[in-house]
């Protein structure tokens, strides 16, 4: 059974799972070329910038878009896919409309 929080999610717990996500990817070399590739960073420019907010972004960016992908990084990580949409609004903020 996947956990789900109990108490609600703090830009703190989106920042730590974004670097969970970020590790899983970098584990497949097959989606550390492609994460790279599309966000245009070297794995040098990797090392520099691993923890801040717009890596953290695109790292759920990425993952949030292919639905496989998350599913299987959620599966591993024993984690509701249902708190991986509201962590990435933690750290991108409120959609204005």
């Amino acid at each position: 059974m996947l956990r789900s929080r109990s108490k609600p999610m703090t830009k703190d717990d989106a920042e730590s799972l974004a670097l969970q996500v970020l590790a899983f990817l970098l584990a497949d070399p097959n989606q550390t070329s492609r994460f790279l590739s599309l966000t245009g960073l070297s794995p040098d420019d990797l090392r520099g910038v691993a923890s801040s907010l717009e890596l953290q972004t695109a790292t759920f960016d990425y993952i949030l878009s292919d639905e496989g992908l998350l599913l299987s990084f959620c599966q591993e990580a024993g984690i509701d896919p249902a708190i991986m949409g509201p962590a990435h609004q933690l750290l991108t903020g409120p959609i204005d409309f």
